[in-house]
């Protein structure tokens, strides 16, 4: 079974962070809300306040089998900024598990070079972040164990990719037609 670790930090993205947390515990993976904070309460780019299950210090990048990354401003400088999340990427990357990230936060891989010789797709205006990348504007990009994508309109289509990376396509499916989602 699969534990994933979701970075969350001040800024972030609520729908970007929210979309995956709920479909990853609908399809029964264990999913950690990791808060780069120094208190559980993380407050979204849009003043939205949620709990996170722990804080990033308390947590063992070694423990998940994978990491994603929600985007947003300042949420993705935020998480940029720190070292227990970009120690946690290089980590699970280098051991050939999951890097999920949307949004503005995929231009974290780009820079680390995570990103270098894959496929990737991001928030519009971040591409520079991607010359050593195939640059590419579909919804989301799978290439290998890095998963990336646009935006929030695209939070579904980045949760139901990282779902079929973890438990496959008809897992994928299925959920996708039990919250009656089509595209």
């Amino acid at each position: 079974m699969s534990k994933l670790a979701i970075c969350m930090a001040n800024g972030c993205e609520e729908i970007e962070a929210l979309t995956v947390v709920d479909i990853m515990r609908r399809a029964g993976i264990t999913i950690d809300m990791l808060s780069i904070n120094d208190s559980l309460t993380v407050t979204g780019s849009h003043n939205i306040e949620f709990r996170a299950d722990k804080l990033i210090s308390e947590a063992d990048c070694n423990d998940y089998d994978g990491i994603i990354l929600p985007g947003g401003m300042p949420g993705t400088t935020n998480l940029e900024a720190n070292t227990a999340v970009q120690h946690g990427i290089t980590s699970l990357f280098n051991r050939g598990d999951l890097v999920a990230a949307i949004c503005a936060a995929p231009s974290i891989l780009g820079k680390n070079g995570v990103a270098n010789g894959k496929n990737v797709t991001s928030y519009p205006g971040f591409e520079d972040a991607f010359s050593r990348s195939t640059y590419r504007t579909d919804s989301v990009v799978v290439d290998g164990n890095v998963i990336t994508s646009r935006g929030m309109g695209t939070a579904i289509d980045f949760a139901l990719a990282i779902l079929e990376y973890i438990k496959g396509v008809e897992a994928a499916k299925d959920m996708a037609d039990k919250i009656v989602y089509s595209k």
